[in-house]
């Protein structure tokens, strides 16, 4: 069975993939990553949806988190929540640095509990693009798909400040290089060019692992 702390472990319970979208007649990519958790899913969304439980896998949250509210994550993004089908799915704007995409998240029963359906839909900046690919947002995703995992199936917070210190770690860079390589071979199958995605793939691990300067 796999170790639910372990991130190089849980890395490979996620599927991962990229196709390119439009919306209001502008290009955007779309990122998917989708994971089954052993929780059911009532669990799953109430662990998505409380302001009190949020921040023991992800960051906290302030404003309103009903329909019509708008909501911030502590030292992150903020939005708009566009819909909330409870206990099946939610939609919401995600504002950071002047910039604005959209996150959804949808559940599902399956055989031995639920299954997570994260997609996030951005605009394209193509030099940003060229220069990280999917994986300067996928990474990041893939943080918050694992903390919510070992928070589902142990019962404990993640702890923010030792994911950090991992990530700079040998093992944190051997896991930000499977994550990245994963995010890669997903632009490539959405016909990005594979010499990019590799540079790109570099990139990401490099902004992931290097430790910010003093």
């Amino acid at each position: 069975m796999t170790d639910p702390k372990d991130p190089i472990a849980t890395a490979g319970l996620v599927a991962r993939s990229i196709r390119t979208g439009e919306r209001d007649g502008a290009a955007t990519k779309v990122l998917v990553a989708r994971r089954t958790y052993r929780a059911e899913q009532a669990d799953v969304w109430d662990a998505l949806t409380s302001a009190e439980r949020l921040p023991r896998w992800f960051l906290p949250v302030s404003g309103d988190l009903a329909v019509g509210g708008r909501y911030q994550f502590e030292g992150n993004a903020g939005g708009l929540v566009e819909r909330c089908d409870a206990p099946d799915s939610l939609a919401v704007t995600w504002e950071f640095g002047g910039g604005m995409s959209w996150v959804e998240v949808r559940l599902s029963k399956s055989e031995g509990g639920t299954v997570l359906e994260l997609v996030h839909e951005a605009p394209v900046d193509p030099e940003m693009w060229r220069q990280y690919g999917p994986g300067a947002v996928g990474v990041g995703w893939d943080g918050s798909v694992h903390g919510l995992g070992v928070y589902l199936e142990t019962g404990e917070p993640l702890d923010a400040a030792e994911f950090e210190a991992f990530m700079t770690s040998p093992a944190g860079v051997e896991y930000a290089g499977v994550l990245a390589d994963a995010w890669a071979e997903a632009a490539v199958a959405d016909g990005d060019d594979p010499g990019q995605a590799r540079a790109a793939r570099d990139a990401v691990v490099a902004f992931y692992t290097v430790p910010p300067q003093e």
